[in-house]
């Protein structure tokens, strides 16, 4: 068995890794470090939650103590780039703990803070630069960075920064850069996008997948509920409610949302925060700060924050609002079950979002198994034919009529499965499911 002694890192980020209780990495780990010691090019495929931090983290540290050199000013030697400002702090934190052995510097970027602190962290150089695209090319365009002798690129996340619309300002950062370089994306999915991208930016790239494209990770047991707009808050707080309910996540479509729901779960108790783009980023580390330290129950989530939310014991991930695009789905549950854990993952889905579901079911390959035994089961809503909400410009509406009616899931169905969720009971909580006719009902929580 491979660990990470066999790799033969630097004996510094060894000696971290150690302290850290790690000894054999991760498949995507095992799978990359070897090729980007070599100083190859790298697509890395694999989902959130497999370590891909490190995979990239540990080469560019041992390349860095081995290949001594110094960033030139407003500068450096490496930069990630990554789609949100929790997932750059995160990755920055990571380069830290890796490197505490070692002579390093190091500058993490993004906008909705003030950028004196970041200009200042970057006036002589530093050895890695951890940035979001949008705060990074506004310096660039100021002068405040030059990345003219850049060695290592690294693309995080490059599918959700893709779907956030930063493929141009990628475009423009890499334009930038010198040709002579190492450059590493990493993505959860390959949609064409990728693949056009990755193709455009690495050269004769060594490949690593560990999972395939859009596929969910096997520990997490999902459900879905269906019911009415009306009834969500309270089939949610009857989900949240569970003893076996012991951190979550919740997904809402909306900012404005978020905030509606983590104000309606507090009114009843629960302890809730929201995080989402329109959240300063002071309130965005202590709602993070408190769903780390458990203080906070429950994170109520925009998938522009999802990518960012790094904490290994989150056991359920509810979906308020199913994501419009199928790929989401499998980003937003990856939450849980995280570091070899299990976790839960359910959905609430109304009429107007059954559409989404179908989209879900076709891009994972399978249907979500079905729990009708709870006070709020909506047939309208398993059997609805509505086309999916329009959203954006004037807000979220239909995209046109619709009637309730036929519509079941691609695959045939509902499938059979063994096992009970979590939690829950009978008289009143969710349960039933996944096959109807079985004596023996699933339960959500």
């Amino acid at each position: 068995m491979t660990t990470f002694a066999d790799l033969h890192l630097a004996e510094p980020l060894l000696r971290a890794l150690d302290e850290e209780g790690y000894t054999q990495p991760t498949p995507i780990q095992a799978g990359a470090i070897p090729y980007l010691l070599e100083g190859r090019d790298l697509l890395g495929l694999a989902q959130t939650g497999t370590g891909k931090t490190a995979a990239f983290a540990l080469p560019i540290l041992d390349r860095l103590f081995r290949e001594k050199g110094r960033a030139h000013p407003k500068g450096a030697r490496a930069l990630v780039l990554a789609p949100t400002r929790e997932l750059a702090s995160q990755i920055g934190e990571s380069f830290a703990s890796y490197a505490r052995h070692m002579r390093f510097s190091h500058a993490v970027v993004f906008g909705g803070v003030g950028q004196g602190r970041q200009i200042e962290a970057l006036r002589r150089g530093v050895d890695v630069l951890v940035a979001a695209p949008g705060r990074l090319l506004d310096l660039m365009g100021q002068g405040h960075v030059d990345l003219s002798g850049l060695e290592v690129l690294v693309l995080d996340e490059a599918d959700r920064m893709l779907d956030m619309g930063f493929v141009r300002d990628i475009r423009k950062i890499v334009a930038a850069l010198p040709t002579d370089r190492q450059t590493l994306l990493f993505s959860a999915t390959m949609p064409k996008s990728i693949s056009d991208l990755a193709h455009g930016l690495l050269r004769d790239p060594a490949t690593v997948q560990v999972t395939p494209p859009s596929s969910t990770v096997d520990r997490i047991r999902q459900a879905v509920m269906f019911v009415d707009t009306a009834n969500k808050r309270e089939a949610l707080k009857l989900l949240v409610d569970s003893p076996k309910v012991e951190r979550a996540v919740v997904f809402t479509l909306m900012k404005h949302e978020a905030n509606k729901v983590a104000a309606f779960l507090g009114e009843h108790g629960i302890t809730a925060e929201a995080i989402h783009g329109n959240k300063s980023q002071g309130a965005r580390e202590r709602a993070m700060s408190g769903f780390r330290s458990g203080n906070v129950k429950v994170l109520v989530a925009t998938d522009i924050a999802a990518r960012g939310i790094d904490v290994d014991d989150v056991t359920h991930v509810f979906n308020y609002d199913l994501p419009n695009v199928p790929e989401s789905y499998v980003h937003r549950i990856g939450r849980t079950a995280r570091a070899g854990r299990e976790g839960w993952a359910v959905s609430l889905c109304d009429a107007e979002q059954r559409a989404w579901l179908r989209d879900i079911e076709k891009n994972i390959g399978k249907a979500i198994p079905v729990v009708s035994e709870h006070p709020y089961h909506s047939e309208a809503a398993e059997h609805s034919t509505m086309r999916p909400p329009v959203l954006g410009g004037g807000g979220r509406g239909r995209g046109g009529g619709g009637r309730p009616g036929g519509g079941r899931p691609p695959g045939g169905g509902r499938p059979a499965g063994g096992g009970r969720p979590p939690g829950g009971g009978r008289g009143g909580r969710p349960g039933g499911g996944g096959n109807r006719q079985g004596s023996a009902g699933r339960r959500a929580v």
